[in-house]
């Protein structure tokens, strides 16, 4: 372990520490009630003075594929079961699919759907940090403002709030910062349609633009890169060494 996950552990925990290997990325996981508290004390104690990045997480649906990778004589097929990312409509709720045949469950997480993931630097100790909260509401999810600690995280707030739906507590001016005015909705929801809530057209009747749920428009979901194996580098050295055993038995 190294030695700031040591000096995390020993003042919060080992259990709120974790530590990615084979770079040794630390992430120190707090809960929400101490999540303004916490901060002040890695600012201040530790030295991460410097704030680079906040932001939200859906954890809807979290560690379900939307694609069976299964080699078959057809190919790589999809799940078509269920309605997974962007494959839903307006008005309709994100689904995976089950064991039945043909049967389709609804995404679902069991409690701290949404979460927050702020990442710090201390310039004088040169380490980074990641700070990890899960938010206990999942109807209104709420957190304190890290504003007041560091001012940097004031855009970055309101980009989480219009994009989750993720209100600050604190924040001096939350509002929305890159929908448009009167937009529905937070669009990075895992349960928003890719295709929109509403669609905006011209009516010639009325003489003025209209805004209407989406009906135009289909859900289509694109082609992910599958990585599949490689046998050609193993297929020639299988080959060179054949030739070579070979030579060697005619001797």
């Amino acid at each position: 372990m190294s030695t700031l996950a040591q000096e995390l552990a020993a003042r919060f925990g080992e259990a709120a520490v974790e530590v990615a290997q084979p770079r040794g990325e630390v992430t120190l996981r707090v809960a929400p009630a101490q999540w303004r508290e916490t901060c002040l004390e890695v600012r201040d104690g530790f030295g991460f003075d410097t704030f680079i990045d906040l932001c939200g997480i859906d954890y809807l649906g979290y560690g379900g594929d939307e694609w069976d990778t299964d080699v078959s004589s057809e190919g790589f097929s999809r799940g078509v079961e269920g309605q997974g990312p962007g494959r839903f409509k307006w008005g309709e709720r994100p689904s995976h699919q089950v064991a039945q045949p043909g049967a389709a469950a609804p995404d679902a997480v069991a409690g701290g759907r949404f979460g927050v993931a702020l990442h710090l630097l201390s310039i004088r100790r040169n380490l980074r940090l990641r700070l990890r909260c899960r938010l206990a509401d999942d109807g209104f999810p709420l957190l304190a403002s890290v504003v007041p600690v560091w001012r940097g995280a004031n855009w970055f707030e309101r980009e989480a709030f219009d994009l989750f739906g993720i209100v600050f507590d604190g924040h001096p001016d939350l509002r929305r910062i890159l929908t448009d005015y009167g937009f529905v909705g937070h669009p990075f929801r895992k349960d928003f349609p890719l295709i929109g809530n509403v669609e905006v057209r011209y009516d010639p009747q009325q003489q003025r633009v209209v805004y209407e749920p989406v009906t135009s428009v289909e859900p289509r979901v694109g082609v992910p890169r599958v990585v599949r194996h490689d046998a050609r580098y193993a297929t020639a050295e299988g080959e060179r060494s054949d030739r070579l055993l070979q030579r060697e038995t005619q001797r």
